[in-house]
């Protein structure tokens, strides 16, 4: 029997809807994959480039969001802005890779953020098998960590903890 894990999702909210998301989506095992902190500043190799270009395009694959970002040597921080509801998903799911969609039941909404995280997930782990035979076997720890940013003083609060995380 496979053991049920708990959501770390909020009970209840509807992660389709318009609203901002603080997002930290971590490397397996914390492994230092994407670069590293040079004097307060993150310096990305090949992998963190990767991961910052399909972090950038996003927005293309969900017209409905836009992004703020910071990426460290062993996870991405990132703020999601869902705008609207409108086709949301619709090319996103698309994003997937297909061996990813046969092994896995989907039941994540599309649009939502678990469905843009999953698809940024997917993305980078096929473009970095893809560009390294070499490559770790698993990127990322399953699952991402998220706090919905309800109001102005709470988007300040975490756009500085994000830009002051190198040096941190």
């Amino acid at each position: 029997k496979r053991k049920r894990r708990n959501s770390l999702r909020l009970s209840g909210h509807d992660y389709s809807q318009p609203g901002a998301y603080f997002v930290t989506i971590i490397t397996h095992q914390r492994e230092c994959l994407f670069g590293d902190v040079v004097d307060e500043k993150m310096q990305l190799n090949e992998y963190g480039i990767i991961a910052q270009e399909h972090w950038l395009a996003i927005p293309h694959h969900f017209p409905n969001v836009e992004l703020v970002l910071r990426y460290d040597a062993n996870h991405v921080h990132g703020i999601i802005v869902i705008t609207d509801t409108v086709q949301a998903g619709i090319v996103g799911a698309q994003m997937l890779a297909p061996k990813f969609r046969q092994q896995r039941n989907l039941n994540v909404k599309p649009g939502s953020l678990s469905a843009i995280v999953r698809s940024y997930k997917s993305a980078v782990t096929k473009h970095i098998h893809d560009a390294d035979e070499f490559s770790p076997e698993k990127i990322w720890q399953r699952g991402f960590h998220d706090h919905i940013i309800r109001n102005e003083k709470e988007w300040r609060r975490i756009h500085l903890y994000i830009e002051a995380n190198p040096s941190n």
